[in-house]
């Protein structure tokens, strides 16, 4: 209407504001019948709203809470939680789960996702973890590795369930999708070992019956023993504290078995930074951990006017 007002024809009007030429057209049309009245929404066909905007903000604002502070034994809520509980709160008569889906859907709140974390647990965190991400920032020991350096990440994928199907799948055909036979044989579970060269992003795995000792060095002689491995000058082994490799005895087992091989351990609880867990670019530094730390310190002891102990030893 404000082009319009400034001479401008109904189809320059579409082009520049990026509607049809007979939106632009109905528009100026309402305008010239009715004036500003004439751009209000007209009466819709169909079911008016069985809830006001205060009853679905205070669906949302339920969402928000955390279950504990109604009494709900819950970690997190979910749709047919939060219907239950809007009932019981007051909030509205009743109310379905795909309602209060809707409402959340709206806005964006989906209570049913959550992030976990854990607390640092190691005295020697700091340390242990500052030698995997220099490892694979390829320097070790303030050096940087050679082209005869490797790094491997390594962890263990137990209770995996192996499934024969009965019968052979179907190649898709001539007006016919893939068919795949729905019953299947249980074949128990097996255990799936994996080294993920990091600098490489190549991975080398094997099945066993269970994790263990046997099993895990099993998977690194089948490493150590192929090429570039064999002829290396060092092999990292990135591992966490499982039972299969876990402190010094595990470290000058697997180095009596292969002196190339050095197995180093990340911090307790911190699986996150063991790269074969998923594929990912890594971007975190050993500053981003002092950083990081730094500012966990400051936020548990904010009277603290030094700086961490991590910084002053550094």
């Amino acid at each position: 209407m404000l082009l319009a007002a400034r001479g401008h024809a109904t189809a320059v009007i579409a082009a520049r504001v990026g509607v049809s030429l007979d939106t632009a057209r109905k528009w100026r049309t309402r305008f010239a019948a009715a004036g500003l009245a004439g751009l209000t929404d007209l009466p819709r066909s169909g079911r008016p709203r069985l809830f006001t905007e205060v009853q679905r903000a205070e669906v949302i604002a339920l969402a928000c809470e955390l279950p504990a502070k109604h009494g709900v034994p819950l970690s997190t809520w979910t749709c047919l939680d939060l219907a239950l509980e809007v009932v019981t709160a007051g909030i509205a008569d009743s109310i379905t789960a795909s309602t209060v889906r809707r409402i959340l859907a709206d806005d964006a709140i989906k209570p049913w996702q959550h992030r976990s974390w854990i607390s640092v647990r190691d005295p020697d965190f700091a340390v242990k973890a500052k030698r995997v991400l220099d490892l694979y920032a390829r320097s070790w020991e303030g050096e940087p590795l050679g082209a005869d350096d490797y790094v491997i990440s390594c962890d263990e994928k137990t209770s995996i369930q192996a499934r024969c199907r009965c019968h052979p799948t179907l190649p898709p055909g001539r007006s016919r999708t893939m068919r795949v036979e729905h019953d299947y044989d249980r074949g128990g579970a097996l255990a799936y070992l994996t080294a993920y060269d990091v600098h490489r992003a190549h991975v080398i795995g094997r099945c066993e019956p269970t994790t263990g000792i046997t099993p895990f060095m099993a998977l690194v002689e089948q490493v150590m023993t192929q090429q570039p491995y064999a002829s290396a000058r060092r092999v990292f082994w990135v591992v966490d504290n499982g039972s299969s490799h876990r402190g010094d005895t595990a470290a000058q087992r697997l180095a009596d078995a292969f002196p190339t091989a050095v197995m180093v351990h990340t911090p307790i609880h911190a699986s996150w930074l063991n790269q074969v867990s998923a594929p990912f670019k890594w971007t975190f530094t050993a500053d981003d951990l002092d950083d990081l730390l730094a500012r966990i310190d400051a936020h548990e002891h904010p009277e603290r006017k030094d700086p961490p102990l991590t910084q002053q030893a550094a």
